[in-house]
């Protein structure tokens, strides 16, 4: 059967619209980065045809001596990159790897402490419409009012009165460094297990921009493509004594087969993130959101915790009047791609949102520095204030080409 994408016509056109988007357009979606070359091809490579279930040596299927080097060959750049005991590379999304842990440390109706969502927690950490909130007990800690740091005296307060089994720390739109080495102390004092949710700042730890969690915690989990240049997917390190019951959670606790390209396109960008290059690059993703905060508080808007430690920066929009659903419009017309947010204490419902997250991964990625982060800031304040920067986008993007399309 011969059949070639050509063949699709609608299909095509869809994928080639939205190529035309990604060149055209300044994607600032904090959780998305741009796959290199190399992972690319290896996600499309002939690894897509082979199902395969278990682990390296004890699998379910014949013909699996090439799949098991190459995971393998994963594990191994995965330990070396981060100084991890055990490393499972098969979860197919962040969100798996995080129920993996629940599944293989603790008993239904289990506490576990975590970051509230308007704190910058995420939905797996035990949101009401989440699997996990319908199998454990979940409490949450939040950010302080007056700087919206992480509130480390609520977290202990809440750790000594609860005693929950599992503390977990990191989420999806805090911008700032998580100090792992006091959350380890808090977790010693309540009894707890320790959990590093790092899916978005992985990249700034392997480059040694942010604290290696992993000496502090017992599990830390992660999706690479974030500030990791890697392809969809998630990754587990664990203690070793934790290993055999993390890896009966992924298999067959969550998944069936692994998806062998992918697992292929994680060992290549574990290499990719050991790299000179790639630790220069992280560095400049961190100075461009610094940058970028800085430019936008000298215009008069209102960065939550006033600035960042990572990739992300995330904007209060109240005083311009105007809802983080209107925000991300605005910026989606002028060719800048965010998304709505909540904020510490955000008086809107989520779908709506007070504010907008914005990611300097991509924008670092395309060659762009803090120079053209003051470039970005005008443009994002012009075009909240209603103005279409699209054309002026534009330009930027082309003077910054991506490296792949």
């Amino acid at each position: 059967m011969a059949f070639n994408l050509k063949d699709d016509k609608r299909l095509a056109e869809l994928i080639e619209a939205e190529e035309n988007r990604q060149r055209d357009h300044l994607d600032m979606v904090a959780s998305q980065s741009i796959a290199p070359r190399a992972i690319l091809e290896v996600s499309g490579s002939c690894l897509s045809n082979r199902t395969i279930e278990g682990y390296p040596g004890r699998r379910y299927y014949a013909g699996g001596i090439y799949l098991d080097e190459i995971e393998t060959l994963a594990i191994e750049r995965a330990k070396a990159l981060f100084g991890a005991e055990h490393v499972n590379v098969q979860p197919h999304c962040g969100t798996n790897t995080n129920l993996a842990v629940y599944q293989a440390v603790l008993e239904p109706g289990d506490t576990v402490l975590s970051m509230d969502m308007s704190s910058g927690g995420h939905l797996s950490h035990g949101h009401k419409r989440n699997i996990a909130s319908r199998l454990y007990r979940f409490v949450h800690y939040g950010v302080r009012k007056d700087d919206e740091l992480i509130d480390m005296e609520q977290l202990r307060d809440m750790a000594m009165i609860h005693r929950p089994k599992l503390i977990v720390g990191g989420g999806s739109s805090y911008p700032r460094e998580i100090d792992w080495k006091a959350f380890r102390e808090i977790a010693d004092e309540s009894g707890a297990m320790l959990l590093a949710d790092v899916a978005h700042t992985a990249g700034l730890i392997a480059a040694g921009i942010h604290v290696n969690p992993v000496p502090f915690c017992d599990f830390v989990t992660f999706s690479l493509y974030k500030t990791l240049p890697g392809p969809r997917g998630g990754c587990i390190l664990c203690r070793e004594k934790y290993a055999k019951e993390i890896d009966l959670a992924i298999f067959p606790g969550h998944q069936g087969s692994m998806i062998t390209s992918l697992v292929a396109a994680k060992a290549a960008c574990f290499a990719i993130a050991a790299t000179k290059e790639f630790k220069v690059l992280a560095g400049r993703i961190v100075d461009d959101a610094r940058a970028l905060a800085s430019g936008l508080t000298r215009r008069g808007l209102r960065t939550v915790t006033g600035g960042t430690d990572s990739h992300i920066v995330l904007l209060d929009l109240r005083n311009l009047n105007i809802t983080g659903k209107e925000g991300e419009g605005l910026l989606e017309s002028s060719g800048i791609t965010v998304n709505r947010n909540g904020i510490p204490f955000d008086p809107l419902q989520p779908w709506i949102a007070s504010g907008v997250r914005i990611g300097t991964t991509v924008a670092a990625m395309r060659g762009m520095g803090p120079s053209e982060m003051e470039t970005v800031a005008a443009l994002i304040s012009r075009a909240l204030s209603g103005e279409n920067v699209s054309e002026e986008t534009a330009e930027l993007c082309r003077r910054f080409p991506s490296s792949v399309l």
